[in-house]
């Protein structure tokens, strides 16, 4: 029997990509445009301004959960590359080196490409939407090939 929490399973999970994919978008933002408070960097400056676009699209896509997974990775990714590559140097520890939000970010995206976008998610409403005869057909079960003694 399924308690009320794991009902709320994956509308919980839905609500976190849409809040993770909003503050993903926005860092991005900010350091694309100098929003929210951020500096405005200049385009083409490397790896920061590709890390902002990356972020901004990541983070949109994660947002209305279209190609969530994918969009996760990438921007996991990202955040890792981000944190080893500015943060470490500085020192072993996030809450030392200011990579908090690299590291959160970085597994927080990580946990939606294992567990998916859950529920009101535009790749669900785009499947639904998608012919019959269009659809991949499902696998069939394996055969059980129980190989017998001689």
């Amino acid at each position: 029997m399924k308690t009320r929490i794991d009902r709320a399973q994956p509308h919980v999970l839905g609500l976190f990509r849409i809040v993770v994919g909003l503050l993903f978008a926005c860092h991005g933002a900010g350091s694309l445009f100098g929003w929210f408070g951020g500096e405005e960097l200049s385009a083409g400056s490397w790896p920061d301004w590709y890390a902002g676009v990356i972020e901004l699209v990541a983070g949109t896509l994660v947002l209305v959960g279209l190609g969530t997974r994918t969009a996760a990775f990438l921007g996991s990714g990202a955040m890792a590359f981000a944190y080893f590559d500015v943060h470490q140097h500085r020192a072993l520890l996030p809450i030392e080196n200011g990579g908090e939000a690299s590291v959160f970010f970085c597994w927080a995206l990580l946990l939606l490409v294992f567990h998916g976008p859950g529920t009101a998610a535009l790749d669900q409403v785009l499947r639904s939407h998608v012919p019959a005869a269009w659809r991949r057909p499902a696998k069939a079960p394996a055969e059980d090939r129980t190989v017998l003694p001689v």
